[in-house]
């Protein structure tokens, strides 16, 4: 084998500059490869990041996934039976027997839980309206399943837990109606009911209409102004591994037959989406190393077409079709070893100058720096390809030559 190695080594030197430039088109291949696949995932973890802090694992609501089935249709079973203008009777909405529901979920290794009241209202101040969808929860335990006290740039969460007529708010909805820190304004419930609060805290989480839109209670609050006394309508859950929210909804869901979203199929459009931005990121970004693997098999080739005497002159010495096919494959993967050698300290080089780029996006105040991923994965995806894309690019020449028929190369035939 190392007298292989040897030879493969020496056909290549006698083409220094073609053997180089091949060697080029893998290394920017290999490098180019790392650096848009490290933003494009960095991209996407940030974004997946956010996602699952910002929002709920799973969450449990009054509502149930198949519509309930019919007295008539369990009576007429086997039969064609058609249901008309059925209108559901006037109930007070919310999950049934919460607390024994919570007891269990809190019993769960590795998962919170925490009720949540979240009904519509309609602030006035100063003459003007806005409509919030206020969130009606525990104080003591909207950290554990919200990120909320993250965004806080005035005020702060704590200060809910001493104050039950406290309320957070949006700055977007802050800015809309000028309010301020301190500040008593009115909500209406669709009841007609009012109730006064204190504006304890505003946040702001960089999401236009939730900033707008939303509004944090105590839960007791919450309950009286929609006058849904020891009720709630949601409950939120936060795991220890969010990729197990998926299956655990699933369980969830069948055990207490109330509607359980994981974020997975809540965002089940995005997440989708983003598969389909990878295979095109995957696509292009290999087409850089095919396009090298061409230059590869150009240079190979045209050894096999000079060294057609040598080769001849190998077999006749005892060489076999094998160790010239060998030979030429060895190339190939020296090739593609040298250039992931070079290829990926300057795709980790590209990595680290992209994660210092900073920009400010429209609309934000904040300074974001290019998210780029380290991910071991993208490493070997790169190295492994562009080792397989030299040894298939070495292939047909190494083939070529193998065949070769030393008798007709020294008699001087075709």
């Amino acid at each position: 084998m190392r007298l292989l190695v040897f030879i493969a080594l020496k056909h290549l030197l006698a083409r220094k500059r073609q053997s180089l430039v091949s060697l080029m088109g893998i290394i920017l291949g290999v490098a180019f490869f790392l650096g848009i696949s490290s933003i494009m995932q960095g991209s996407e973890e940030d974004f997946i990041k956010r996602l699952v802090d910002n929002s709920p694992h799973i969450t449990i609501s009054d509502e149930y996934r198949e519509p309930r089935i019919q007295p008539a249709e369990k009576v007429y079973q086997n039969s064609l039976v058609s249901i008309r203008n059925v209108t559901p009777l006037t109930e007070t909405r919310g999950l049934r027997g919460y607390e024994k529901i919570l007891n269990e979920l809190r019993s769960t290794p590795g998962l919170l839980a925490s009720p949540v009241l979240a009904g519509q209202g309609i602030i006035t101040y100063a003459g003007q309206e806005k409509a919030i969808t206020l969130s009606g929860m525990i104080p003591e335990e909207i950290d554990a399943v919200s990120t909320i006290r993250n965004y806080m740039v005035e005020g702060s969460l704590d200060r809910l837990f001493g104050n039950p007529d406290g309320i957070l708010i949006g700055i977007n909805l802050a800015k809309d109606l000028s309010l301020s820190l301190n500040d008593m304004i009115a909500v209406v419930a669709p009841s007609g009911d009012v109730k006064h609060f204190k504006i304890l805290g505003i946040f702001k989480t960089g999401r236009g209409g939730y900033d707008r839109g939303q509004g944090f209670i105590h839960l007791k609050r919450a309950q009286t102004l929609f006058n849904k006394p020891n009720r709630i309508n949601s409950i939120l859950v936060k795991l220890d591994d969010p990729q197990l929210a998926l299956s655990m909804s699933k369980d969830i869901e069948n055990v207490i037959g109330y509607k359980a979203e994981s974020w997975q199929e809540q965002s089940a459009d995005l997440m989708n989406t983003l598969v389909i931005r990878n295979i095109i990121m995957y696509s292009v970004v290999s087409a850089v190393l095919i396009v090298a693997a061409f230059g590869i098999y150009n240079v190979i080739s045209t050894v096999v077409m000079e060294k057609h005497r040598d080769i001849a002159i190998l077999k006749s010495i005892g060489f076999q079709s094998e160790d010239i096919r060998r030979i030429f494959l060895i190339q190939g993967v020296l090739l593609g070893i040298a250039g992931n050698m070079v290829g990926i300290p300057m795709g980790i080089a590209m990595i680290k100058a992209l994660s210092q780029i900073k920009f400010k996006p429209p609309g934000s105040s904040d300074i974001v720096y290019m998210p780029v991923s380290w991910g071991w994965e993208q490493f070997m995806i790169a190295a492994s390809f562009a080792l397989c894309a030299s040894v298939l690019a070495a292939y047909l020449p190494a083939r070529k030559g193998a065949q070769l028929m030393p008798v007709d190369v020294l008699r001087g035939g075709s």
